[in-house]
C-alpha cells in the first residue's frame, strides 16, 4: 500500500479542493497524518478524469478487518442489498477516509484503502453513524469500486432528489404549475430492477402541480427543458403515491430515466383558475423578452366560442372579417380585458387557447349580439405580429409634442369611459418619456412645463377616481412644488383632501384659490359650500352616534352609538358630488371632466372616531375632556 496525503505533492494536489470545502471539512482533513490512510490499487480505471467537489460518485464498498473478515458490504454476494452507494462530494455526509480517497480514483477503478479508526467511523464526532456492533476502534480495509461519477444537479437540499443530465435540452424554459407535460419515463430501483416503463405508444401526459407523478420526479422534471434527457434519483421520502406510481411501499430509491418530449405552457393569468391561457403552438423568440409591450400595435386572428357543449362559434376573423386579422393597440381598452392580458403574454406566430370568465370577457365590454350575458368564453388566438411603440429618440420637440397629444387624447378617452387605470397608464408613459426630453428654448420650455403639469393633474384625477386620495394629493404636490400658485392644482388637491376627510386642508386650498385668482371664486365657493355640507353631515351623524353621552349625571355610564356605522358615516362625508361645479377661468381644461363621484376611501377607525367626535365636542362647547 502507498501512503496518502503525506508528501508535499499530494498535499498540493488537494489544495484547490480545500478552497471549496467548509471550515468544518478542512478541520477534519487536518486529522490525516502519515500512515493513517493507505491506498492499494487492485484494478486500474479508465481515462484520466477523477471526481471533483459537486460530482455524484456511485460505488460499491466492502469493509473487511485486516485478516479478511467481511464486516459490511453493498454487494449482494457478500450479504448486502446489491445497491451501490451514491454520494455527492462536498454535500453528502461521508467518512473522512473516503472523502479524501475517492477523489483520487478513476472511473471503473477498484482500490483498497487501509484506514486508522480516526479516518472511518471511529473519528471523533463522525458525521456518519453505524451500529454498536461495528468495530469502530479497529484498523480496517475499505474495498471501493468506483462505478461512475458525473456532474449532478441538487434538486432538494437533503439530497433526496438529484438529477444527472444525459442529453442537453433546448431553450431555457422549464415546466411549472399548471403546465401540461408529455414525457417518456421508465423507473428502476437502486439495484437496476425495472419497476415500470412508459416508453412506447404515446408519451405519458400529466398536469404539473396536480400530484399525478411522484413528488420527487415532478421536482426533477421541473428543472428540465424541452428534449432534455436525464436520470432523476429519488429517495423514499419523495416517492409519493400517485396515478403514475400507485405502489411505493418498501422502495428505498428509484432512478427515473426521463425524456421531456414536450410541454404546453399553461398560465393561470389571474391566479384563481378563472383566466387560463394554453400555448397550443410555439411562437418565435424568447418569453417574455419578445412579447408585445404596452402601446404596441397588434395583429391577431381569433375565433371566439361560447364555453358550452357545442363550443358555439360567435365570431371568426378568418370567416366574418373577410379573412382580415384584427388590428388594435394594446393598453387602450379596445378588446376585452382578458383577451388583451393573454395576447400580451404571447410570442409572434404563437397560437393560444384562452378560457375567460364573464367579467374579463364581455360583461364589461360591448357584447356581441350572439353572446349571452354572463357567458364564459374561449378564444383561439394567433398572434401574427406586432409593431413596437414609436421610439422618440431622434425626434424633434414638435414631433414629440404631437405624439404626446395623441397619447394624451387616448388617455382622455379612456378616462371618460371610466377606464381610469388604463388612462393613468397613458399619462404615466408620457411622463416617463419626458425625463429624456430637453426643450431648446424658453417657448418650448414653457410648453413642456405646462404639458407636464397637465399630465400630472390628469394622473391625480385618475387616482381620485380610483379611490387613492393620498396618491392624488402627492401628485398634485408635484405641480405645486414647482408652481405654488397653480390654481388648478390647488382645486384638485382640495377635492382630494375633501374626499379623504381632511376638511381643514381642503378649506385652506379653496380659500387660497380665491386669494390668487378672483375668477376662480365661483368654483372655490361652490367647493366650500359642498365642504360645509360634508362637515355638517359628519357632525350630524356623530351626534346621533354619541347621543346621550353627555346627558347622564356624574358617575353614570352612557353608551355611545354602535361603531358599525362609522365607516358609512365617514365615507358618506367624503363623497364628491356628482355635479361639482364646472371649471372656469384658469381652472378650465378640456382634458379631464371634473366632478364625477370619487370612490369612497377608508380611514382607520380611531381616526374616524376622533375626526367626527372632535367636531362634535367643539360644536357643543366641550373643548377638552378629562377622563376621571
Amino acid at each position: 500500500m502507498s501512503p496518502m496525503a503525506v508528501d508535499e505533492d499530494a498535499e498540493q494536489e488537494f489544495k484547490p479542493q480545500k478552497n471549496k470545502i467548509s471550515p468544518e471539512e478542512e478541520k477534519r482533513k487536518k486529522k490525516i497524518v502519515p500512515g493513517s490512510l493507505m491506498k492499494a490499487l487492485v484494478r486500474p480505471g479508465g481515462g484520466d478524469a477523477t471526481p471533483v467537489d459537486g460530482n455524484q460518485v456511485v460505488y460499491h464498498c466492502t469493509i473487511r478487518t485486516l485478516d479478511g473478515v467481511v464486516v459490511q458490504s453493498t454487494r449482494s454476494e457478500l450479504g448486502g442489498k446489491g445497491i451501490p452507494t451514491r454520494h455527492v462530494l462536498g454535500k453528502s455526509k461521508m467518512i473522512l477516509g473516503l472523502l479524501e480517497g475517492i477523489p483520487t480514483m478513476l472511473k471503473g477503478e477498484v482500490a483498497v484503502f487501509k484506514m486508522k479508526p480516526e479516518l472511518h467511523y471511529g473519528e471523533e464526532d463522525c458525521p456518519v453513524s453505524v451500529s454498536d456492533s461495528f468495530p469502530k476502534d479497529a484498523e480496517l480495509h475499505f474495498e471501493i469500486e468506483l462505478i461512475d461519477f458525473s456532474k449532478i444537479k441538487v434538486i432538494s437540499e437533503d439530497l433526496g432528489v438529484l438529477k444527472k443530465v444525459t442529453d442537453e435540452g433546448q431553450g431555457w424554459e422549464s415546466p411549472r404549475e399548471p403546465y401540461e407535460v408529455k414525457a417518456w419515463i421508465s423507473a428502476k430501483t437502486g439495484d437496476g430492477t425495472l419497476i415500470l416503463s412508459h416508453t412506447q405508444g404515446e408519451p405519458f401526459f400529466f398536469t404539473f402541480g396536480k400530484s399525478e407523478v411522484p413528488k420527487g420526479l415532478e421536482m426533477g422534471i421541473g428543472t428540465m427543458s424541452r428534449a432534455e434527457k436525464a436520470v432523476i434519483y429519488v429517495t423514499s421520502q419523495y416517492l409519493t403515491k400517485c396515478p403514475f406510481m400507485p405502489t411505493v411501499e418498501g422502495i428505498e430509491e428509484v432512478h427515473f430515466e426521463v425524456e421531456l418530449v414536450h410541454f404546453i405552457q399553461v398560465r393561470d393569468v389571474l391566479g384563481d383558475g378563472r383566466l387560463i391561457k394554453r400555448r397550443m403552438h410555439d411562437g418565435k423568440g424568447e418569453f417574455p423578452m419578445d412579447c408585445p409591450l404596452h402601446d404596441s400595435q397588434l395583429r391577431v386572428h381569433y375565433k371566439g366560442m361560447l364555453l358550452n357543449e357545442e363550443k358555439t362559434v360567435f365570431y371568426d376573423t378568418k370567416v366574418d372579417n373577410d379573412g382580415q386579422p384584427l388590428e388594435f393597440s394594446s393598453g387602450e381598452g379596445l378588446v376585452p380585458e382578458g383577451f388583451e392580458m393573454c395576447v400580451r403574454l404571447m410570442l409572434p406566430e404563437e397560437i393560444a387557447l384562452v378560457t375567460c370568465p364573464p367579467d374579463y370577457a364581455y360583461d364589461k365590454f360591448p357584447r356581441p349580439a350572439n353572446v349571452p350575458e354572463g357567458a364564459y368564453i374561449q378564444w383561439e388566438i394567433e398572434l401574427l405580429g406586432f409593431e413596437m411603440p414609436k421610439d422618440w429618440t431622434g425626434m424633434d420637440f414638435r414631433g414629440i409634442m404631437e405624439e404626446v397629444e395623441k397619447i394624451k387624447g387616448t388617455g382622455n378617452r379612456l378616462f371618460k369611459e371610466g377606464k381610469y387605470e388604463l388612462a393613468k397608464a397613458k399619462y404615466d408613459k408620457v411622463l416617463r418619456e419626458f425625463n429624456h426630453v430637453n426643450p431648446q428654448d424658453d417657448e418650448e420650455g414653457k410648453e413642456f412645463s405646462n404639458t407636464r403639469n397637465l399630465l400630472n393633474l390628469n394622473v391625480a384625477a385618475c387616482y381620485l377616481k380610483m379611490g387613492e386620495c393620498r396618491k392624488s394629493i402627492e401628485t398634485c404636490n408635484k405641480v405645486l412644488d414647482a408652481n405654488p400658485l397653480h390654481v388648478k392644482a390647488l382645486y384638485r388637491r382640495g377635492m382630494a383632501y375633501m374626499s379623504a376627510g381632511d376638511f381643514e386642508e381642503a378649506r385652506a386650498d379653496f380659500k387660497r384659490m380665491m386669494s390668487i385668482d378672483k375668477s376662480s371664486e365661483p368654483n372655490a365657493k361652490a367647493a366650500l359650500l359642498k365642504l360645509k355640507e360634508k362637515e355638517q353631515e359628519v357632525e350630524r351623524k356623530a351626534r346621533k352616534q354619541f347621543k346621550g353621552l353627555f346627558d347622564k349625571k356624574p358617575g353614570e355610564i352612557s353608551e355611545a352609538g354602535v361603531i358599525d356605522g362609522v365607516d358609512q358615516i365617514t365615507a358618506e362625508a367624503r363623497e364628491i358630488d356628482d355635479q361639482d361645479q364646472a371649471d372656469s377661468g384658469p381652472i378650465k381644461e378640456e382634458d379631464i371632466h371634473e366632478g364625477e363621484e370619487a370612490p369612497q376611501t377608508r380611514m382607520g377607525i380611531l381616526a374616524k372616531l376622533w375626526s367626527s367626535s372632535r367636531k362634535l365636542f367643539t360644536a357643543i362647547g366641550a373643548k377638552g375632556c378629562t377622563i376621571l
